[in-house]
Parts: C-alpha cells; structure tokens; sequence
C-alpha cells in the first residue's frame, strides 16, 4: 500500500525539532507500507522580507526536498495571505497542491491529511481528484481551537464526514468529531506513542551529573513551545510564587514568541531558571531523567506527547485538565492535574510534587505508555480499512514498488 500524507507540521532542513509526534509515527509506517510526504510550506510573493515577523519568511529557505528518516519529503509552498479569514485558507492550500498532487494519480492508494485544517480538508479533496479514500488525523488544537471559528467549522463540516475514516488521538476528541457530523463508526482512536529506548525510567542523580545539574536541587522540567497558550506564562508566574524555596528550579527548553518574557524571568531569579531553547529529541531524555516533575500548563492540547514520554519515563507529571491529560494522570502516582490559567493552583500542585519521592519504575509501569510502533501499526490498520483491505496491527512485509 502506498500512503501519500499532507501536512504542514513536520520537520524540515530549517526547523529540524518541529513535529516530532508526526516525524516518529510516520517513520514507523515504513515497515507497513510506502510513505511519502508533501510537507507544506507557507508562501506569499516577497515573504522573504517580511522574515521577522512572519513563519513564512522565515522558511524560505527550506529546499523543495529532503530525505527525513528515510521518508521521500517534498515542500509544497501553498499560498497563505497573512490576516485574511481563515475560510479561505482551505481552499487557497488546496489550490496550491491540486497540481501536484495529480501527478500521483494511479501512484498512492490513500491520502494521509494530518491536522484538520487547512491539511486535512484540503487531503479529502485531493483524494476525491485522485480518486481514492482519505484519512484525517486530528491533533488537539485542530479541532478544540480552529474548528471553532465560524469559517473553518462551516468547511470542516461539509469536509469531514466525506472522510473514509478519522484518526482522533484522544476519546475527547473523537467525541467533538462526531459533532462535526462525522459517522462515530468511521472514528478510530489512536493514541500517540514515545520512543521507548529513549524514554524509559532511568537514573535521576547519573543524569544531572551529566548535564551539570546541583544533586540538591528540586528541578521542575517544562519542554515544549514557548508560547502563551502553551501555558509557560501562568508557569513564570506560579514559579515566581515559589521563589522562597531555594531549592527549586525550573528549566524550560523550547522555542517560541514567550521566549523574551522566559529569558527576562531567567535574568531576574538569579540562576533558579534555565531557558535552554529548543534541544534535538536525543537530548530531552536526560533532562526528563533529571527531573523530580514534568509540568504542561497547557491551555488546550489533544494528546500531548510530553506528557507521554514523562511517564515512559517514570516521571510525574503536574498539568492542565485539557484534551486527554485527565486520561493519562489517571491516578495519584502518576501525578496532579490543575485547571489552566490558574498560576495559583499551579504553583501549589508543583510545590507538593516537587517535593515527593517517588518509585520511577512504579510510575512507567502504571501508565503503561505504547511504543511507536505499536501506535503507527494502529494508524496502518485505519489506512488499510480505509481502502477496503483486511486491517492487520502486524508489520507486513513491504508491497513491491
């Protein structure tokens, strides 16, 4: 079977970190089947000017192809005018693919759209060209934000339910699916899954004597995007609420447009913030393994993978009641869940977990994270559903080209 995926969060040659999630499942789709992926990039005339304020410019330089862990990954610009309403930005990333895309006629056998819109409206009409089934994956925000605002619901809901079948990561967003009037018996849940030989319980005090981290020190670990609705300014504030415990630290990796704000509270705590940027995944392991907490104060989320790998990890986890986290810190053990933007509950929920001992191997093995390929064997049994084929969740050997 050959898989065609839309999508425009992946990595590429300029943001090598991006969409890791996205990055590992479908590099474990290898094994099943043949993958190739069009990920977009976004393009309006002179956007290399406009580099400072706009994503778009700053990714000019992305070249047209790569090879990204064996995967064939072409960079599609698709048209995107900064600040017009979003119920034309379906259309508009459609348009720009269309021809592209017919090039593949009688080459794929489905159409992979992952993120609800622009991608996956846009994969259902693009698979509708080719003449073959669409599959959508949803992510979180997709369809807890986009799918809200007036113009991308209306299109989403004319879209989706033509879809051969959805991939929801959570139960909760399966749910909000099928409010979208999408058949609940064409929805597949397919939680996300981690690296399990990088993520796996491991050594607290070897780790900090590897990244230089004080063995008396209480570290509270936030890795993700630097941004506001990413929660990290309610976690400056409720850590700014604990600064009469001497033995806390918070380390924040990631990039984003809060980035400023982090390093201006770094520069103000005197050494008890670390803002390290955004690492490559082989590093993130060590600093989960150094820390006595993970936090994710996120204001919306699907199923996020941090979470998922802090657990893998036999780490607690202090987060949002948002998407799927209520699902994953099922139990005392395995953490505390807070409601978002509420620095003050934050910081009391960090304060007790921060100081807690606790069994990391107990923790992993409660919540019982998949692997990768146990998550991708998943996906390939909806792909194969999708196009009429018997489902299989074990690896096949590949078809011939």
């Amino acid at each position: 079977m050959k898989v065609l995926i839309v999508t425009k969060i992946f990595p590429n040659g300029l943001e090598p970190f991006s969409a890791p999630f996205n990055r590992q499942q479908f590099a474990e789709l290898r094994p099943f089947c043949d993958v190739e992926v069009m990920a977009t990039i976004p393009w309006f005339p002179f956007a290399g000017r406009f580099a400072r304020w706009s994503a778009a410019g700053r990714l000019t330089g992305v070249p047209d192809q790569e090879t990204i862990d064996g995967m064939r990954v072409h960079h599609p610009r698709t048209v995107f005018v900064p600040r017009l309403a979003r119920s034309l930005a379906g259309p508009l990333y459609t348009a720009s693919l269309a021809r592209r895309v017919l090039a593949y006629r009688g080459r794929v056998d489905v159409v992979l759209g992952s993120w609800a819109y622009p991608d996956g409206y846009a994969a259902i009409q693009l698979a509708e060209l080719l003449g073959v089934p669409a599959v959508v994956k949803l992510h979180g925000s997709d369809i807890n934000v986009v799918a809200r605002m007036p113009g991308p619901e209306r299109r989403l809901r004319a879209a989706l339910p033509r879809a051969a079948r959805i991939v929801a990561v959570s139960r909760q967003l399966a749910e909000k699916t099928v409010e979208l009037g999408v058949p609940a018996e064409r929805v597949d849940v397919i939680p996300n899954g981690v690296n399990t030989e990088l993520f796996q319980p491991r050594s607290r005090s070897a780790a900090r004597q590897e990244l230089g981290v004080s063995a008396d020190r209480r570290v509270i670990l936030y890795v993700g995007r630097l941004e506001r609705e990413k929660g990290v300014v309610d976690l400056l504030a409720a850590f700014e609420k604990l600064s009469a415990h001497e033995s806390l630290e918070l380390v924040l990796l990631g990039d984003g447009t809060a980035r400023p704000l982090c390093d201006a509270a770094a520069a103000r705590a005197s050494g008890k913030i670390r803002v390290l940027g955004a690492r490559p995944l082989r590093e993130v392991p060590a600093w989960v393994a150094a820390s006595d907490v993970l936090t994710l104060p996120s204001w919306n989320e699907g199923m996020p993978n941090v979470v998922l790998e802090a657990l893998a990890s036999g780490r607690r986890v202090v987060a949002t009641r948002v998407g799927a986290v209520p699902d994953l810190i099922s139990s005392e053990l395995l953490g505390e869940v807070v409601e978002p933007r509420a620095p003050d509950a934050l910081a009391e929920a960090l304060l007790r977990a921060a100081g807690r001992d606790y069994d990391p191997a107990a923790v992993a093995r409660t919540a019982g994270i998949r692997s990768w390929r146990q998550s991708a064997a998943e996906l390939h049994a909806t792909l194969l559903r999708a196009t009429g084929r018997p489902a299989s969740v074990e690896a096949p050997e590949k078809e011939a080209a």
